[in-house]
């Protein structure tokens, strides 16, 4: 028996839709290498998942892709990327221009080829120099001011531990002193008593 129809629609299993989605475009690569060999025809194959991965296949290098899309345009009549190519490009340009004017300025900013700049581009140089030496000794004096206030607290904290340590060793030393005085002492049971008759010899 032959194979039963399988009505077109959305798969809505979310595992058996990616199994079949696996194979169905593995199926449409392979028949557009067939095509590409049997036919000697030129193709190119997107394929956008649901989940945004791209898959592609061009029957020859990137140049052949984009020969492709240049026979599709001058035969169909129709711009793909016109509009959206056409602000990328502006936008690029506008980068490059940017960049360029930055570097420019920095070789400025360095003295270097300052000669062709005029009156007022040489004043406008000496005030963002001027802003930018601000900048810098503001930045420095808070650090100084930051670096004397780290000093100050080493200080204090190593005046406070010295004065600990001071303790530490006058209490050592009371206790040392303490013992020599108990253990210079002679018991009383050993003390020299006066010289007394013997009790007995009275008796």
């Amino acid at each position: 028996m032959g194979r039963g129809k399988i009505e077109i629609k959305r798969i809505e299993n979310s595992s058996n839709r990616q199994v079949t989605y696996s194979k169905r475009k593995n199926g449409i690569i392979k028949k557009a290498k067939e095509i590409t060999v049997l036919c000697d025809a030129k193709v190119s194959l997107i394929i956008i998942a649901s989940s945004g991965k791209m898959v592609e296949y061009c029957s020859g290098p990137q140049e052949t892709r984009m020969k492709i899309l240049d026979k599709y345009h001058s035969q169909s009549g129709k711009r793909l990327w016109d509009a959206k190519h056409e602000n990328l490009c502006n936008e690029v340009d506008r980068v490059k221009k940017d960049n360029d004017g930055m570097q420019i300025e920095l070789r400025h900013l360095k003295g270097e080829d300052i000669t062709s700049l005029n009156h007022v581009d040489l004043m406008a140089l000496e005030e963002a120099i001027e802003n930018g030496l601000a900048s810098i000794r503001d930045r420095m004096s808070k650090y100084m001011d930051a670096v004397r206030e780290n000093n100050r607290a080493l200080e204090d904290e190593n005046k406070r531990l010295a004065y600990q340590m001071h303790k530490m060793m006058k209490y050592e030393e009371n206790l040392r002193d303490m013992n020599y005085n108990n253990n210079n002492q002679i018991p009383f049971a050993l003390r020299v008593q006066p010289n007394q008759p013997n009790l007995h010899d009275r008796m």
